[in-house]
Order: C-alpha cells, then structure tokens, then sequence
C-alpha cells in the first residue's frame, strides 16, 4: 500500500475526520446513535443512555478480570453513579415527554425506591433531573428557564459534596458559560470566572499526579499494561529508542526499564528515551524527569541516554528534531492520554502521525479516553460526557485516600475538560475524546495495522488491581485487538498496540 499517496489524497484536516466520524452511522458499528432531523432533546437522552448501557453490556460479557466472584453483591449493594443517572434522566424524559413506554428499554431491572437507599441517592437523582432539564433548555435556547434550573442546581450541588453534587457542580459551570457565550453577556459564573486553558489544566501538579498513580488503579493498569505491550513487542532488541509524547513524570519509563533488564537472556546494551516538549516552559520539568530516570537506570546498571525534544509548535517536529536513529536501533513510539487532544488543532494529529510514520517504528502503543465527547450536536455529547465523568468521579471518590489531590485534579483537571466540552464549540472545543473504533479508522489511513495485546498485558492490569482494596470494581474486556478498562462496567478507556511493516 502506497501510504504516502494514500495520505495526500486526504485533503480534510484532522479535526474534520474526527468529526466526519461522530456523524457516520457506519464507523460506530453497535455504538451508532441513530440521528433524525427532528427528534426532540429527552427522545436523544432516552437514545444515548440506551447506547451507553448497550456498550457496558458489552463490555460485561467480554470481562476478562481473573477473579470477579465478590464484585456482585458490591455493585448492587450500592446504587452507582451511572444508575443514579439513568434514574434521573428517567424522570426528566417521563416529565418531558410520551417515551414512557420505551423506559423498560433503559431502566434498571430493580425499581427507583430499591435503587436511592439514602436521601443522598435521592438528592442525586433530583440533581441529574434538573441539569438534563436544563440541558435541555439550553439547547433550545430558552435561557431564562435554564438560569432559573442552574440556580436550583447551585443550592444542591457542591465541589466538596456527593459524587453527583460534585459532577452536577462542573457541568453548571459549563451550562453557565455556555448561555454567556450564546447571549452575549457575561456573567461571574459564566465567562466572568477565571478558568484555565483545558489542555493547560489537564496537567495536574506533580503531587497530585503522584497521588493519582499510587491511589487510582486505572493509572497503574494503563501504565504496566502499556509497557507489557512495548516488551512484547521489542522482542529480543538490544538497543531501543523510546519516544514518549507526554512523558510528565516518567513513572513509565521506570517500569519498562525494569521490565528491559529483567528479560531472561537477552541484555539490553542500551536504552534511548525522547521526551516531545511543546513549549520551552514545561522543558525544566522534563528535564528534571530526565535526570530522575538517569539516576534510576544508573542503579540498573543500564546504558541510558535522554534527550528533550523542544518545539513551540508540533507542526515543527519532523524526523530530524530525533538524534539520529541506530541502525540497529528499535523504536517505539508511546502515546498516553495526548493524542486526543490534538484533533481539535490545526491538522497537529495528521502531520504528527506523519513524522511518526517516518521513523519506522516497531509498535506504537496508545492510551486514550474510551467516551464520545466530539459529537457536534450539543444534547449528544452532553450526556456522553455525564456518564464518562461520572465513572471518573466516582472512581476518584471510592479509591484515593487523599481528599486534596482529589479535589485539586477535579477542579482543574477534569472541571476545565468538562466545561470545555459543554460551553465550546469550533476550533475553542479542545476537548474531543473519542472510542476506539474511530482511533482504528483513523490510524489505517497511514498504512498502522493494530497488533494485539498478549495475555501478559492483561495479566500485568490484574496483577495491579490486585493490589488495591477497590480494584474489583475495575473490569477489563476486548474491542478488537484493544484492551478497555471500565469503572463497574462502564468504559472509560482503551490501550492499544499499532504496527507499521515498512515494505522492502
């Protein structure tokens, strides 16, 4: 296949295939939401929370976690928080329209008054009801209703109450800003608040991505399972040249240093690690990570050698900002939660995934957000991203000890992610998650064929959830070739390995 003839004939920016994708009924497979011109906004909630449990469904019948006997009775005991929504998205399509008779579709088998076992439950179902009703109002831009529901959302939500108050708290924030964006005006909770860039905010303080890596499973899981990938894939290579474009402390680079030595028989002669840096202000925290990983490889007795590549802009990088590739030499390529982020750019995805494509590598292995929050249609990806930050909240809520960093993370990190994707739209929209399937779609487009991941990899994600009290609740399945964690079901992201054989 003639990749380079095959890609200039693509003459749609990155962003535009993205988006080309959310709307292609084809490319979603079971994942499609069915979309008519003239459905109205509870008939779309109704919808998409049908897909949504299709997907967990899925996903539960592909669990792949090697001990799940104890996880039953917990799930249930406690009504989650992606039930808590589902019921009160319930009673806003029962009190906003005649669906009523497809609800046994959607609803949980056991019944609202079985489900909300405390007044907390039942204050998070009445918070879900008032926000998607005024979602709903945004949508058709009643703003005076919808100000009055934010107001009623306001006196029950909370950055430091319930999970829900906590989720209902940061999508106001968006529907704020939102209604200052369409009206014009602005206000102290809308555009009249300080808030940071969202691709700024998601780099959390080093404490709190710390705190994040030894509390939060789903860090580790990424992490071991992701170099597992990387080993298995270098076979028995002697010299490797790791390229990372989102490297922040390195605590995966440890690990797969660790997992080099370790290899029976096959010493590693060296270890070459580029770090990508867009901006000279995060370069002294790249390079104090640089000099954190010499110090360990040093006490490995490993030869190691660390390079920061700088650019201020990523449509700079080209095969020559890399040192000059060994021949010798095997390269991986490592994506961690970043490439995402790139789709809203200026063609940044298309063109770096052409330098990548140039330096011949043995696998790329790629971590990302398994949700769909790139639909153009505002009730679509409003709900989508309810349930995917609802996982993640709770998730945060049930295993990490340290109230702070938690608190720290969903005030910057994922407050700034949500009212980004709520209040933006157009080249301002910077958060654009999307599933595996249109990541799959996407890298065929440069000749990169999705290798699968071993049974170490999964082995590696089970060892970790070993390890934490909480870790049953995290549930492992397969897309494809791709490995999903999911949060009691409920996905929430996706590791997957990609080869590109260079024809000779």
């Amino acid at each position: 296949m003639d990749t380079d003839s095959h890609s200039r004939g693509k003459s749609h920016l990155a962003e535009d295939f993205f988006d080309d994708f959310t709307n292609s009924a084809h490319l979603f497979h079971d994942d499609v939401l069915k979309r008519v011109a003239s459905i109205d906004s509870p008939k779309k909630a109704f919808n998409i929370l049908n897909k949504y449990a299709s997907r967990c469904r899925r996903l539960n019948g592909e669990n792949l976690n090697f001990s799940i006997d104890e996880r039953e009775s917990q799930m249930i005991s406690s009504p989650s928080v992606e039930t808590l929504i589902h019921l009160g998205a319930e009673k806003f399509i029962k009190s906003s329209s005649k669906v009523s008779d497809e609800l046994s579709v959607l609803s949980h088998p056991y019944p609202s008054s079985v489900l909300c076992q405390s007044e907390e439950d039942c204050v998070g179902v009445r918070l879900v009801q008032s926000l998607l009703s005024c979602a709903e109002k945004v949508d058709k831009k009643e703003y005076e209703e919808a100000y009055e529901l934010l107001l009623e959302c306001d006196r029950m939500s909370s950055s430091r109450g319930s999970v829900v108050e906590r989720l209902v708290f940061y999508f106001s924030e968006g529907l704020y800003e939102r209604i200052d964006r369409e009206t014009g005006r602005v206000t102290p909770k809308g555009l009249g608040k300080k808030f940071e860039d969202p691709l700024v905010a998601v780099r959390s303080p080093d404490e709190t991505m710390i705190a994040f890596h030894n509390e939060l499973p789903i860090s580790q899981i990424t992490k071991f399972a992701g170099m597992q990938a990387v080993v298995d894939n270098v076979g028995e290579a002697r010299k490797v040249h790791f390229i990372d474009f989102e490297i922040r402390n390195g605590i995966q680079c440890i690990i797969l240093m660790q997992a080099l030595v370790d290899r029976c028989g096959n010493p590693l002669d060296s270890l070459r690690i580029s770090a990508v840096c867009v901006g000279g202000e995060t370069r002294a925290g790249v390079e104090a990570t640089g000099r954190r990983l010499a110090s360990f490889a040093g006490s490995l007795g490993l030869s190691f050698s660390f390079e920061v590549v700088v650019v201020e802009d990523l449509l700079e990088l080209d095969e020559k900002s890399f040192s000059r590739v060994d021949v010798d030499e095997v390269v991986v390529v490592y994506a961690e939660y970043t490439l995402s982020y790139m789709i809203g750019g200026s063609d940044r995805l298309h063109h770096v995934m052409k330098v990548v494509r140039g330096l011949r590598f043995r696998v790329m292995v790629v971590a990302e957000v398994e949700a769909n929050c790139n639909s153009p249609i505002f009730v679509e990806r409003f709900v989508e991203a309810m349930l995917f930050y609802g996982a993640y909240f709770e998730s945060m809520s049930v295993c990490m000890r340290s109230v702070e960093h938690r608190c720290i993370a969903e005030a910057t990190c994922f407050g700034a992610s949500i009212r980004n994707v709520v209040a933006a739209e157009g080249r301002e929209r910077k958060i654009r998650h999307v599933g595996i399937g249109v990541w799959r779609a996407f890298f065929a487009r440069f000749g990169f064929e999705e290798t699968e991941l071993s049974m170490s990899s999964l082995y590696q994600a089970n060892l970790v959830v070993k390890n934490f009290a909480s870790g049953s609740f995290f549930t492992f399945g397969i897309d494809g070739k791709s490995f999903i964690i999911g949060w009691k079901r409920t996905p929430m992201s996706s590791i997957s390995a990609w080869r590109f054989d260079v024809p000779i």
